[in-house]
């Protein structure tokens, strides 16, 4: 999108050990998620960003990358190394990345 002054990182390329954000709501986090992701929905992402480590890169993650854009762009302006992780958990899943579910079910991306 023209105006969006982030850096974006296609989901292939998140380092194994990155500090992943999944700014996704609870019901699309409880179907798969990345193992090891931290879950702050976004919009609690205000009042949690104290929880956002501020001296290491932060990939921010959602289901397609629009809200973890606008996310990334909030935590870059609060001080935050933040990069978008375009394409979101659905190029995850594409990429074959591990996925893991608090549902009960197989992991998907819902």
């Amino acid at each position: 999108m023209p105006g969006r002054d982030i850096t974006e990182v296609p989901a292939a390329q998140v380092p194994e050990n990155a500090y992943l954000l999944d700014v996704r709501e609870n019901s699309e986090w409880d179907a798969g998620h990345a193992p090891g992701a931290v879950h702050i929905p976004l919009g609690t992402l205000g009042e949690r960003i104290d929880e956002v480590p501020k001296d290491q890169k932060v990939y921010v993650i959602c289901r397609s990358g629009g809200r973890s854009a606008r996310a990334t762009q909030a935590l870059n302006k609060a001080g935050r190394n933040a990069v978008n992780v375009a394409g979101g958990m659905q190029d995850w899943a594409t990429e074959g990345r591990t996925m893991e579910a608090d549902s009960g079910t197989d992991p998907h991306v819902a």
